[in-house]
Order: structure tokens, then C-alpha cells, then sequence
């Protein structure tokens, strides 16, 4: 069993390294210096992080009993699935949350499987090809963006299913603490590459 686990966990990183994962080519970004459009005592307004899309994905995710404790989905995690963009430069970290976020829409697919009567699991996928459509309106280059293939897309869909339903049911929780976890430290990270000037760590909430 724990041969086959890994061997599947192999496969699905080198999927995604074939897909989505693959390295983002950094692109340097237009945005003119000093530019402080927006700005309200000495705040600029960031339309995407700002857009209330972010939390309403991330409400409808704690929806429907979605939410369990972390402990207990450590071993289903998956750890090849996007994470937070690692690059500082705007348009690069745009394209990995496109990507990343095109990665999570196919994994929705095996979740409404598992909880077929869930209304906001279909808003969630919904909402989050319209972030996607307002990530690629502030790229430069939108059309970088990749998508898996169709046979990408079985592949991984095969991988992350499991013939015992009490696994297979952890692992659909864990892809969604996965993408909730991935809209939280990108929507901070998106805010710090857009407006570097005026990100701060100590940032609250209700500025994010």
C-alpha cells in the first residue's frame, strides 16, 4: 500500500510539471514607476486582491461541513498541487495563480463527485474561472496562461481518486483546504506584487 501511494504521488508531480507546473518564465512588468493611481490617504485601492470574488470562494468553501481539522489531512495532502507563487515579479505571479487556480477547477470535478449534492461547490468553480478571467485582465501576456489538456486532465483525476470511498473522501477535503490555503497566500502575494510601495507584513485583514 505505501509503495503504491508513492508511486502514484510520483506520477502526479511529474504530470503537473508536464502540465501546469512547469517553471513560469519571468516577464518584466510595465507598470510605470511611482504610479499611485487610486490612492486614499496614502492607500492605493487594489482592484484585483480587492476583488470580493476571493472571499466569496473561500466562504463557499467552509460551506456544506467542508471544513475539518488540519491534523487530520496531513497524510492527504498533496504536495504537488500549486502553492504560493514563488516569484516577486508581477506578471510571473499572475500567470502561476492563473495556472494554479486552471489546476484546482479540474480537481473540482472529483470533488462534486463526492458531495453531488452541494450547491456551492458548482459557485466555487464558477467563481473561480471569473478570478481567473480577472488575473489574465491585469496580465500582459494572457495568453502564457496554460491549461491542462483533456489528457492531462483524466490523468489527474485519475490520481487523486482512491477505491476506498473513506480515503478518497479525505482526499477531496484536503484539495479543498488545499485551495483555500492557495487563495489566502495568493491574494496577499498578488497585493505585495502590485504594489510593492506599499505592502506592508503587517498588513490586516480588511487591507487584503
Amino acid at each position: 500500500m505505501v509503495d503504491a501511494c508513492l508511486v502514484s504521488a510520483v506520477m502526479l508531480a511529474a504530470l503537473l510539471l508536464c502540465g501546469l507546473g512547469a517553471p513560469v518564465e519571468i516577464e518584466p512588468t510595465n507598470s510605470p514607476a511611482g504610479d499611485t493611481s487610486g490612492e486614499e490617504d496614502g492607500m492605493p485601492t487594489a482592484p484585483l486582491s480587492g476583488s470580493q470574488v476571493w472571499d466569496l470562494i473561500i466562504n463557499q468553501l467552509e460551506e456544506d461541513g467542508f471544513q475539518v481539522t488540519e491534523s487530520s489531512l496531513v497524510k492527504y495532502k498533496i504536495s504537488s498541487l500549486p502553492a504560493k507563487c514563488p516569484s516577486s515579479n508581477k506578471e510571473a505571479c499572475l500567470r502561476w495563480v492563473a495556472e494554479g487556480l486552471e489546476t484546482y477547477v479540474v480537481l473540482l470535478k472529483h470533488v462534486e463527485k463526492e458531495y453531488p449534492n452541494s450547491s456551492s461547490l458548482s459557485e466555487v468553480g464558477n467563481n473561480s474561472q471569473g478570478l481567473i478571467s480577472q488575473i489574465k485582465g491585469e496580465m500582459g501576456k494572457p495568453g502564457k496562461v496554460k491549461v491542462l489538456t483533456s489528457l492531462q486532465e483524466e490523468q489527474l483525476l485519475q490520481h487523486v481518486n482512491n477505491p476506498d470511498a473513506f480515503h478518497r473522501r479525505m482526499t477531496t477535503l484536503s484539495i479543498l483546504q488545499q485551495l483555500r490555503q492557495f487563495l489566502c497566500d495568493n491574494r496577499r502575494k498578488i497585493r505585495q506584487v502590485m504594489m510593492p510601495k506599499y505592502y506592508k507584513q503587517g498588513t490586516t485583514k480588511t487591507q487584503l
